[in-house]
């Protein structure tokens, strides 16, 4: 692949964890999922990803909590040879996460 050219990307890192539902609960009614996955995500972390796969090169400046999950993503995001030496780890501090419930609708 032809290299694209060299990106900086900064933005967000969090992990996405995703509920799929038939419908979304009324007040007070309680629904079961029927698929639940974990992934990587971020606005920032996508599009590094994306830009990465592009062919371009690139380095993304984020902060990580010093967890498990943010040392998960970091190794992702350097197994899709992207330059994460920008990447801050806070200690004592979380990773982001997003809770993402998607109905029969989409």
């Amino acid at each position: 692949m032809q290299n694209a050219g060299s990106l900086v990307v900064l933005g967000s890192i969090n992990a996405d964890h995703i509920l799929n539902l038939q419908s979304f609960p009324t007040p007070g009614e309680t629904v079961t999922g029927n698929h639940y996955q974990v992934a990587f995500g971020g606005k920032g972390a996508n599009q590094a990803v994306a830009a990465g796969r592009s062919g371009a090169n690139i380095a993304f400046i984020a902060c990580t909590g010093d967890d498990s999950i943010g040392e998960s993503v970091r190794q992702q995001l350097a197994t899709d040879n992207i330059d994460i030496s920008p990447v801050s780890v806070i200690k004592g501090e979380s990773t982001g996460v997003a809770l993402i419930f998607v109905n029969g609708e989409g």
